[in-house]
């Protein structure tokens, strides 16, 4: 009789540290979001234009000189979704410097709440706390919420699509709430489709129903972005699912020499176009034509593009030294980029150790343990090497983790779905800057993974808070 109060006590008590977690995530994140905020500079100008255009009710929008006139042109080379929702605070608080970096905040607040409760179908309950206080107190994600930037709502949206699936397991209804939430995503950040197919890790075996279910999310995703693309294709020079930068990333990922953003040059190959989608199709052209002239100066830059992705956190800093440089001196933009850079690699290690399980000293057998001894040390020799070197190769540790944490090593620790989907999410990303080009900003959206991780990391194998099939 005195068990279904217990567990009653122990539900409530969860659910009360969801909510003191997602508080403690707020604060910080809404001073920095009032002290530091400025002026909206590189993307976040262009989204931050997009909502003031939206919100006064001229469409997503530019005003291009033609022939000396001022004229209205259709816009789409950013993707609308972020812009759209700034809007709806804009036509009602008015398009203020301070209404995006609070939503900032609060959606910051918010991916540590999920985070919680996302952990308890990865690890132990303790374990499933400790990330979300990770992402609370995580100082990159709370200096980047000043920043007019899509990347906390894109984090957001990913591990909420998660999340449903993972709490609505026994039915459809949790793949569609996941579809119409990717569909969002995908209108915020168009890579966020790449998770429609790894909700197909979230299901339980056989997966034939879990497979249907994924296509019904999938078709329902499309259709939140059909809209959309409906309205590129009557408006401008022709059709784009959701944005026209796809070609022009590419091209930038083909010809950049560093690894990171290249800005392109008429000169580059595309010297005259005359729309926005034609311009997109004809950079598509000279990346895929630089791609396959030299293959293997392409698959070169690799190493380059995942280093800049994942070797340091600069962005916020960088980027709030853009909008006020009077006040982010020289010395103060070196320390907060060593202090951001110093806290993520360490974040890259322990994540890295959420592949190794703890040891057992009598169940199961002897080996089990030599090998997981044996990725420990591996990993711990990398870190070192790393941090001993002046090019610190800290990007390959997050890079090849779900390959690692895949493997079928004995006595790795168990993922279930939660850790599959995770992994899918991490993989996703590094793919993505393979193909394309890095910039640290981008590892922002994975940030909570690599903290489940850390969370997760030595954990007991078989150890899961929620018991999944």
């Amino acid at each position: 009789m005195s068990e279904r109060p217990a567990a009653g006590r122990l539900v409530r008590q969860e659910y009360v540290y969801t909510l003191v977690v997602a508080l403690v995530a707020l604060l910080p994140r809404l001073y920095v979001a009032i002290a530091w905020s400025r002026e909206p500079v590189w993307d976040g100008h262009y989204y931050h234009l997009g909502a003031e255009r939206l919100a006064a009710g001229l469409g997503y929008s530019e005003d291009a000189l033609v022939g000396g006139h001022v004229v209205w042109r259709p816009w789409v080379h950013y993707p609308v979704g972020y812009s759209f929702i700034l809007s709806i605070f804009y036509r009602a608080l008015g398009p203020g410097l301070l209404v995006a970096p609070i939503l900032n905040a609060l959606f910051g607040s918010g991916v540590a709440a999920v985070v919680h409760r996302l952990g308890r179908y990865f690890t132990t309950s303790g374990r499933a706390k400790l990330a979300a206080a990770l992402v609370a107190l995580h100082p990159g994600l709370i200096a980047y919420s000043p920043l007019v930037m899509t990347e906390v709502l894109a984090t957001l949206l990913l591990l909420v699509a998660g999340l449903v699936v993972l709490t609505y397991r026994e039915g459809i209804r949790g793949y569609l709430a996941a579809g119409v939430v990717l569909g969002i995503a995908a209108l915020v950040r168009p890579e966020s489709l790449l998770a429609l197919p790894l909700l197909l890790l979230l299901g339980r075996r056989p997966y034939g129903r879990s497979f249907l279910h994924a296509l019904a999310a999938t078709a329902l995703a499309f259709v939140v972005v059909l809209p959309w693309t409906l309205r590129n294709c009557q408006r401008l020079d022709g059709c784009a699912l959701v944005s026209t930068n796809g070609g022009w990333n590419l091209a930038i990922g083909a010809i950049t020499p560093t690894g990171r953003f290249h800005t392109l040059k008429a000169s580059d190959g595309c010297p005259v176009v005359t729309g926005q989608v034609q311009q997109d199709d004809c950079w598509r052209k000279v990346g895929e034509d630089r791609i396959f002239q030299n293959p293997w100066h392409w698959l070169g830059l690799i190493p380059k593009k995942l280093e800049q992705t994942y070797n340091h956190e600069s962005y916020a800093v960088e980027y709030l030294h853009e909008a006020d440089p009077s006040v982010w001196t020289e010395p103060r933009r070196v320390a907060g980029r060593e202090f951001l850079t110093f806290f993520h690699r360490l974040l890259l290690v322990a994540a890295a150790l959420g592949a190794v399980s703890a040891l057992h000293w009598v169940k199961p057998p002897p080996w089990d343990d030599a090998v997981q001894i044996g990725v420990g040390v591996v990993i711990m020799m990398f870190a070192t090497f790393a941090a001993a070197r002046e090019e610190h190769a800290f990007y390959w540790l997050p890079a090849l983790l779900p390959l690692v944490a895949c493997l079928p090593l004995p006595g790795r620790p168990t993922l279930g779905p939660a850790g599959r989907y995770l992994l899918g999410l991490l993989a996703a990303t590094t793919f993505t800057h393979c193909l394309f080009f890095g910039e640290d900003r981008y590892h922002l959206v994975v940030t909570p993974v690599l903290c489940l991780f850390a969370a997760g990391a030595l954990r007991p194998r078989r150890a899961r808070a929620v018991p999944l099939p």
